[in-house]
């Protein structure tokens, strides 16, 4: 009897080994995936055999139910995270608990670019065919309204920078990053403003901020951008730039500024109206906010682009228009 039930023991130890062998072949095998990639979403608040369930939906060639304790067995089930993920090729049941686990989603980016408005961001956020068009629907008021900004224009709010975001995530919560992270930067710009600055506020510090970025593309004249329309407004003296008359004329910019168009006059057109337009007109980066708050020491009023990218900077009219000739109109 005693060597009968060694024997049952021992067959019943080999069994257990076999069983475990077999199960760390089946976590350790690649499994069978309908294409080179699959998506796979978890919701929130889905349990572990759900997930398996997911998976199984998602189109992966498993059975739920091993997968589902697989899950259990390891001992990690109450850690699968929500969220976007991306299945390869070659993937295992291993790994995909590890995936889940450490809520390794799959990461998308999309870059803001600096000058660009509020037109363009939107353009660039409904081509992106990875995030989730929660906003696309919305005109701007009710879009700022979306963002808990309530009657704040969307213009300049938003900071030029590469965002990672998982496959899936809602335009919104990208757009809520970068309103934050642009709150952060002009506080942070703000805090640095030397005495001599004239713009009294954080709100006209971006407005001039937005006006340096599309002025000029070449860091080291920001500063002197900044220090010429810094000291127009000290003086009294009319704005009077470009991009603001372009930016107030809408979608009917052609791409030829003409004279009537200087004439003609709308909120932003700083030939006709005095000091800082209403709003920005784009999205400044960092180095652009750093220097309408932190202008060069200059005394100059005017500059013209020579055409190479920088600008030649003049303190008196005639000295302008001297370069105007040169760089402009090559007498």
């Amino acid at each position: 009897m005693a060597r009968f039930f060694k024997m049952l023991f021992l067959l019943a130890a080999l069994a257990l080994l076999a069983v475990a062998a077999w199960g760390w072949w089946w976590v350790q095998r690649p499994l069978a995936l309908p294409a080179a990639t699959v998506d796979l979403s978890i919701e929130p608040g889905t349990l572990p055999r759900g997930v398996a369930q997911a998976v199984a939906d998602a189109g992966v060639d498993v059975n739920p139910d091993l997968l589902y304790a697989w899950f259990r067995l390891s001992g990690q089930a109450r850690q699968i995270k929500a969220g976007s993920y991306e299945l390869e090729q070659g993937i295992t049941a291993y790994r995909l608990l590890s995936k889940l686990a450490r809520g390794e989603e799959s990461l998308r980016a999309l870059t803001l670019v600096e000058g660009w408005n509020i037109r363009q961001v939107r353009a660039a956020l409904a081509k992106e065919d990875s995030l989730k068009h929660d906003t696309s629907a919305l005109d701007d008021a009710a879009l700022m309204q979306l963002l808990g900004r309530a009657g704040q224009y969307p213009e300049g709010r938003f900071f030029p920078d590469t965002y990672t975001f998982a496959k899936g995530s809602p335009e919104s919560a990208l757009l809520k990053r970068a309103l934050r992270a642009m709150d952060k930067r002009l506080d942070a710009a703000w805090a640095q403003r030397t005495p001599q600055v004239v713009v009294k506020s954080p709100e006209e510090a971006l407005i001039l901020a937005s006006i340096v970025e599309k002025e000029t593309g070449r860091g080291a004249d920001r500063p002197l951008v900044a220090a010429v329309f810094n000291n127009r407004l000290r003086v009294g003296m009319p704005l009077q730039t470009d991009p603001t008359v372009i930016y107030g004329m809408g979608a009917a910019f052609n791409g030829n500024l003409r004279k009537i168009d200087l004439q003609t006059d709308t909120p932003w057109n700083t030939y006709t109206r005095p000091g800082l337009p209403p709003t920005p007109i784009a999205m400044p980066g960092k180095a652009a906010l750093l220097a309408a708050v932190q202008p060069a020491q200059s005394k100059a009023l005017y500059f013209v682009a020579r055409g190479d990218g920088s600008s030649h900077f003049s303190e008196t009219l005639d000295e302008h228009n001297r370069a105007v000739n040169k760089y402009q109109r090559g007498q």
